[in-house]
């Protein structure tokens, strides 16, 4: 497995998403734990989840839990991995999905999530999603108080404009070290943000890398050029719209959501698909 950073952290270059494992459509306990060990297997290093990634309304944090476990049961060869979470989405357990950036929630939300990880510093915690009712400069002041109390190692935040991301390390004095925004081959209107990102060295976390759970089955179908790349290189789709993401900027760091292990298997395995630069040029005009 190929190494990319985050941060101070070296991590590998494709990550694991584990949002599918926890929401609805999930499969039970004992698939997503293989799926998780599965990962660590290809050498996967990086996890991203949430306290958010849950189906009902009582069992918050319950992908943050699941991963915890996973990681305990599988041993000492994960002590290397980094687990980022998030806080200030909520999922009121009615499918949909709240804001909530008040900074005296988002601190006690982070440190919830210490909890349920079971660590003493959350590795990278991300603010998950902008509140139109509080200040975004207050919410990232949370991020920053949580910081400097060594609640959390590193900070990051999601879904963020150009202009959010240069505030926020303005305010994080810095110190932000990942951007967590949707892209894929059909959702590209942050590539103007991963550009940015990769100009001031910030690791840029493509999610739903795939095209999300309700798309990624549809990608070879929707996405001609990257199924004739596929082709031409012998491998699947999906490792072949990965490794155009990696070939984009090197401070990019994939994390394809799995719940079977076959899944992040072929994911990882991304990191050893060599594009050329007219087969990169091709999927980035398609």
């Amino acid at each position: 497995m190929k190494q990319r950073t985050i941060g101070g952290r070296t991590v590998s270059a494709i990550g694991l998403g584990g949002m599918p494992m926890s929401i609805e459509g999930r499969p039970e306990a004992r698939r997503s734990i293989a799926t998780i060990h599965a990962a660590l297997d290809a050498g996967v290093t990086f996890v991203d989840t949430a306290d958010a990634y849950h189906r009902d309304a009582a069992e918050v944090g319950h992908n943050e839990e699941l991963i915890a476990g996973a990681l305990r049961t599988y041993g000492r060869g994960a002590d290397d991995v980094l687990v980022a979470t998030k806080g200030g989405h909520l999922r009121p357990g009615d499918g949909s999905w709240t804001v909530n950036g008040d900074p005296a929630y988002l601190k006690r939300a982070a440190k919830e999530s210490a909890k349920r990880l079971g660590v003493e510093a959350i590795g990278l915690y991300q603010f998950h999603r902008p509140d139109p009712r509080v200040p975004y400069a207050d919410s990232i002041g949370a991020i920053r108080d949580l910081l400097d109390e060594g609640v959390i190692r590193m900070a990051g935040i999601s879904n963020a404009t150009v202009d959010q991301i240069d505030e926020a390390n303005q305010i994080l004095g810095g110190r932000l070290d990942s951007v967590q925004n949707q892209f894929s081959p059909r959702f590209r209107s942050s590539l103007r943000e991963l550009e940015h990102c990769a100009e001031l060295g910030i690791a840029f976390l493509p999610w739903s890398p795939l095209g999300g759970i309700a798309n990624a089955p549809e990608l070879s179908a929707q996405q001609a050029a990257f199924r004739e790349v596929a082709d031409e290189v012998g491998v699947s789709v999906y490792r072949v719209t990965l490794a155009w993401e990696l070939a984009l900027a090197p401070v990019v760091v994939p994390i394809p959501g799995a719940s079977r292990p076959e899944s992040i298997r072929d994911s990882a395995a991304a990191t050893d698909v060599e594009l050329t630069p007219e087969q990169i040029s091709r999927l980035s005009a398609a």
